[in-house]
């Protein structure tokens, strides 16, 4: 069971060892950050499978991003510190209808107990939207 808890990851590391591809200047770049102890990759752009977990790179124009965002919570399950940690999945969903070629953006997403929160900056630091929780779950 543990070794499917690490299946991402290990897919993850794989990913990270082939460089990213260079940005196409008539398209937006979307990187996308989390915490080192969290795990938030890309899955959809506008309801298609994304092929590269890493970063969006989208056309101008209106968009819709989904991703996967994972973390540990500790002390569930009634036995305190003694029990495993749960491994949560939340698919997060953010529509934005401004990207501008060239421009780069990045898409973070935080833990908030057994919830996620996400948000789409520009590269002043703007917020430009928040991410919509889809579902939360340890089974997803």
């Amino acid at each position: 069971m543990r070794a499917l808890l690490f299946a991402p990851a290990l897919l993850m590391l794989g990913a990270c060892a082939s460089p990213l591809p260079k940005p196409d200047p008539q398209q937006a770049w979307v990187e996308l950050y989390s915490t080192a102890d969290t795990l938030l990759m890309a899955d959809r752009l506008d309801d298609k499978r994304w092929p590269d977990g890493r970063y969006f790179q989208v056309t101008p124009g209106k968009h819709e991003l989904e991703t996967r965002f994972q973390f540990e919570v500790r002390g569930g399950g009634g036995l305190g510190m003694m029990s495993e940690p749960l491994r949560m999945t939340c698919e997060i969903r953010v529509r934005y209808d401004g990207f501008v070629a060239g421009q780069r953006y990045r898409l973070e997403a935080r833990q908030m107990q057994m919830k996620a929160q996400a948000w789409l900056y520009d590269d002043q630091r703007n917020v430009l939207a928040r991410g919509e929780v889809l579902r939360c779950g340890t089974a997803i």
